[in-house]
């Protein structure tokens, strides 16, 4: 078995202090190796202990204390994803309901013949909210992952756009590939043809600060089971685009919510960073980056040396255009035997079509029983890794 050396040059910040960060998750107290974080990221302590101190220490004005603390969730979150208004914010139980508010929003001004664009290589809950509109009248074009590249390509885009689209809809970062999407060079296609662009960020957000306002698109959701907090949501489009959406938001899960913009912050100090919470919390990310880097690139090398080991999105994570959501298939192997034993050695990793299954059956790989998936985050570590390199070694024959 032969693993290159960790590209060192990959580091260009300061390193996290992995004993803070791992101390700020209860669940990394054990001896499992958590790599299914695509799946739902491990949740903070800060967020367990504002639910918690919710539900116990309501203050002799419920409805006061309800509505002033869900205020404050609302305004962090605005913080968080770089809102321009707290209203321009939905705070809902999840991503999927949220995005059904939307388009059903969208609807209304649907008429028959509009167009709707979505991509096969999206998370099938955020493809099917749009389908929806094809009961409208719309109809719905596909831009189709290039095959070789394993990108969606611009060129691709523009043969799509014309004077009848309406809305694009597509993610930040795929859950499967792993790859950053340009969508600030599709907003500027997707506004130079008269409609609008909507990106779900669940596959994006635990890994790069979300800036709304930078992403360019006109409406944004991701799920903060993802993003180290609880199981709900957020959705923000651009003030005055459509009718006020309402949000139905469970009021300790977003009060919780809290927690992952406090913790960003902290991080950010820790490494020494002052000024502002954007500030703080984009340095934050930037040293995430530069961990998640030296742990995808451990894995990637791995993988890369095996003859028989097909690699289902970029080889490296050079460029910045790749998260370290990692999917494999192995020759002559069905993806759940690679994983079948991980459990018994501890090992957090999964296979399947992780929900979009167009991008499987675009790829040919449902005759594999989908991909092997090792998805990690920032608090796991280069240990965590070898001891699956060593895992896969013996398994991928």
């Amino acid at each position: 078995m032969k693993i290159d050396s960790p590209v060192q040059a990959l580091a260009t910040g300061a390193p996290l202090d992995l004993t803070l960060v791992r101390s700020e998750f209860p669940a990394l107290d054990s001896d499992w190796a958590f790599l299914d974080n695509a799946g739902g990221s491990l949740v903070l302590r800060r967020v367990a202990d504002r639910v918690r101190d919710y539900l116990l220490s309501r203050g002799a004005s419920p409805r006061l204390d309800a509505d002033e603390r869900v205020t404050a969730a609302r305004r962090s979150v605005a913080e968080l994803v770089n809102a321009a208004h707290d209203d321009e914010l939905v705070l809902g139980d999840s991503s999927t309901a949220l995005m059904g508010q939307l388009t059903d929003a969208v609807r209304p001004g649907i008429a028959e013949g509009d167009e709707i664009i979505v991509t096969d290589s999206d998370h099938e809950a955020h493809i099917a909210s749009w389908m929806a509109l094809r009961q409208a009248g719309a109809v719905v074009k596909v831009w189709t992952l290039n095959r070789d590249s394993l990108a969606l390509e611009l060129d691709d885009l523009d043969a799509l756009l014309g004077p009848r689209v309406r809305w694009l809809a597509m993610a930040h970062a795929s859950n499967v590939l792993g790859t950053v999407n340009p969508v600030e060079a599709v907003a500027t296609r997707v506004h130079a043809a008269g409609a609008r662009l909507c990106v779900d960020a669940a596959a994006y957000a635990p890994h790069r600060l979300v800036d709304v306002q930078a992403s360019e698109a006109d409406a944004y959701v991701f799920s903060f089971h993802k993003l180290f907090g609880p199981r709900h949501a957020v959705l923000w489009s651009r003030r005055g685009l459509l009718p006020a959406l309402q949000g139905s938001p469970c009021h300790e899960l977003a009060y919780g919510c809290i927690g992952i913009s406090e913790y960003l912050r902290a991080i950010g100090a820790s490494l020494g960073v002052e000024g502002d919470a954007r500030r703080r919390m984009r340095a934050a990310f930037e040293a995430f980056e530069q961990q998640e880097d030296l742990l995808a690139e451990r894995l990637l090398s791995f993988l890369r040396s095996k003859r028989n080991v097909r690699i289902i999105g970029l080889p490296t994570v050079r460029g910045r255009r790749r998260l370290p959501t990692i999917s494999f298939t192995v020759s002559g192997q069905l993806s759940e035997d690679v994983v079948r034993h991980g459990d018994r050695f501890g090992l957090g990793i999964r296979f399947g079509d992780f929900d979009a299954p167009r991008l499987i059956q675009a790829l040919g790989l449902e005759v594999q029983g989908g991909v092997v998936r090792v998805s990690m985050a920032h608090y796991n570590t280069l240990d965590e890794i070898d001891r699956l390199v060593r895992y896969l070694d013996r398994i991928i024959t």
